[in-house]
């Protein structure tokens, strides 16, 4: 097989005729497929069904003792708070649990330094003439929907194999108008790229023009790994203890969830940060809420007492994703490779492979997989506005699927991918 820039056009022209035909062909099929999402697979919410039955009769009391069927412990339980830190690499002290979203209490940041500032001296955002946000990209679609409703800019940073171009941010936050950044720092969505050591040691060192810069670190990946061995593992270098070192600890806030580690919306999440951001937060979250669900706590926290559980728990769900991953890796190494129409980083954990297709060509490609039974995440989700200047990348979500789904679903894309590039090579 040749490159497709090698062939000449009698060769495009024909080549486009067979891949109309292979199409056509898939278009009879009668396809009803989705892949536009990362959710888990049925096999994997079994694994955590025995955590039902982990709160019965006289057992909802947590270990300080707290009946966690009352009102009480707005703090959230010590052993969550525990468990939160181990994950995310803090004091327990640091550690705010919240409900079952992450997202949520993202949003409910954003909103506090909109009303408030981020701490007490700083002029809220909301009275700001303009705010904007540094946003990684390829990035998840609903943080850049999140900052959209606040009305904040965003000014989109490529990521290369190891995070975001650094140089640019350095140069963004020279700005006082540039507020914070918000990212997925561990086997990125859609990126599936894990930030190195340094990019983690410039974004604590770097120096703002707003002393009130914000990082909303949504380490949402940071136990998903795809394999066991520690060599074939993305490590993430702890960006708190790096903020301490250069004198910045209020910059960062640091959120996770279990909620694709247990049930997805029936999980619990938690945001870690420095004293004062913690102790602002929850000055402000006091009278949103009398406490979090304590009861769905307690069941998580006899589940998955500590982090060695939790890293059990997920070998587990590594055996059920890793073959749909090395199955999509390896239809595009052998149909899209030796073309060189596409391009793609694989991932080591996390929930999605980004495919770059030729620029120009995405969205067609998508719109092609639509018409014939296949439904991706839309081209340009992966942008702020919904924007890819490069109409190239391509979210695939390997996750949910069942293998033989999944397995029809790549005889089809490497169909697409080819026929959009000739299209665009012949317009």
């Amino acid at each position: 097989m040749k490159k497709l820039s090698e062939y000449t056009k009698a060769e495009l022209i024909q080549r486009k005729e067979e891949l109309q035909a292979a199409y056509c062909e898939f278009q009879n099929r009668n396809l009803h497929l989705d892949l536009s999402r990362g959710k888990p697979e049925k096999r994997q919410l079994e694994l955590s069904m025995p955590m039902l039955d982990l709160v019965g009769k006289d057992e909802w009391y947590s270990e300080e003792g707290l009946d966690c069927r009352n009102y009480g412990g707005f703090e959230g339980l010590a052993e969550v708070r525990r468990l939160f830190g181990e994950l995310l690499g803090v004091p327990e002290e640091l550690v705010f649990p919240g409900g079952n979203s992450s997202l949520s209490m993202i949003h409910d940041a954003i909103s506090r330094a909109f009303l408030f500032g981020p701490l007490p001296g700083f002029t809220p955002w909301s009275k700001l003439p303009e705010v904007k946000f540094i946003c990684p990209v390829p990035g998840y679609d609903w943080h850049f929907h999140t900052c959209e409703d606040f009305g904040i800019e965003m000014l989109s940073v490529e990521t290369g194999e190891n995070g975001p171009d650094m140089d640019q941010i350095e140069e963004l936050v020279k700005d006082p108008s540039v507020k914070g950044m918000i990212c997925v720092p561990m086997y990125g969505n859609p990126s599936g790229v894990t930030y190195s050591d340094e990019v983690v040691e410039r974004l604590a060192a770097m120096k703002t023009a707003a002393p009130d810069f914000r990082i909303i670190w949504d380490n949402a990946y940071c136990v998903h790994h795809l394999y066991e061995e520690e060599e074939k593992r993305d490590h993430l270098a702890n960006i708190y203890e790096a903020c301490r070192k250069y004198g910045h600890e209020d910059r960062v806030l640091m959120f996770t969830s279990t909620s694709k580690i247990t049930f997805a919306g029936a999980g619990i999440c938690a945001m870690a940060c420095s004293p004062a951001n913690r102790k602002e937060a929850m000055r402000v979250i006091f009278y949103q809420l009398v406490c979090y669900d304590k009861m769905n706590q307690l069941r998580h926290a006899r589940f998955l007492p500590d982090k060695n559980a939790v890293e059990l728990h997920m070998r587990k769900q590594a055996a059920i994703l890793r073959p749909k991953f090395e199955r999509v890796e390896n239809i595009l190494e052998e149909k899209i490779r030796p073309l060189e129409i596409g391009e793609w980083h694989n991932p080591r954990g996390g929930y999605f492979i980004c495919y770059y297709a030729m620029p120009g060509t995405a969205k067609r490609i998508v719109q092609l997989c639509r018409e014939a039974g296949v439904t991706l995440t839309p081209a340009g989700a992966a942008y702020p506005y919904d924007v890819d200047p490069k109409d190239s990348a391509i979210r695939i979500a390997p996750s949910y699927a069942p293998m033989e789904e999944l397995n029809q679903v790549m005889e089809l894309f490497p169909v697409a991918a080819e026929l959009a590039a000739v299209e665009r090579m012949l317009s």
